[in-house]
């Protein structure tokens, strides 16, 4: 077992994100994102993977396909390799848990 506490992953910089990574292992990896107010993580997709997002600290803006949608501590999203997503940070400091996964081939899709 490897314990680790996300505290110490929150880090803000003016205007800007960071990203700190918490674990990272073959198809995997778990990452904080921080948003100092008004950063952006800019418009970008994960093919050929899952990307799970939990609002760990304050608020923002996701869009997804184009469509935006307010989120806040505590929400979880789901968004597949093939859409289009950005993250906009509110009027305070933000976090975001991100899990990201190599989507399974069908081959083991079969096989679990």
């Amino acid at each position: 077992m490897e314990k680790k506490n996300l505290a110490q992953y929150q880090e803000y910089v003016d205007n800007k994100f960071t990203k700190r990574i918490v674990f990272k292992e073959e198809e995997n990896v778990i990452f904080v994102l921080n948003f100092a107010p008004g950063a952006e993580l800019p418009t970008h997709k994960h093919p050929g993977a899952n990307v799970y997002i939990l609002v760990l600290e304050g608020a923002g803006e996701v869009t997804s396909n184009g469509q935006p949608s307010a989120v806040a501590k505590g929400d979880v999203l789901h968004i597949t390799g093939d859409e289009d997503f950005s993250y906009r940070g509110g009027e305070s400091n933000s976090s975001l848990y991100v899990v990201l996964t190599k989507t399974p081939n069908e081959n083991y899709a079969k096989n679990v």
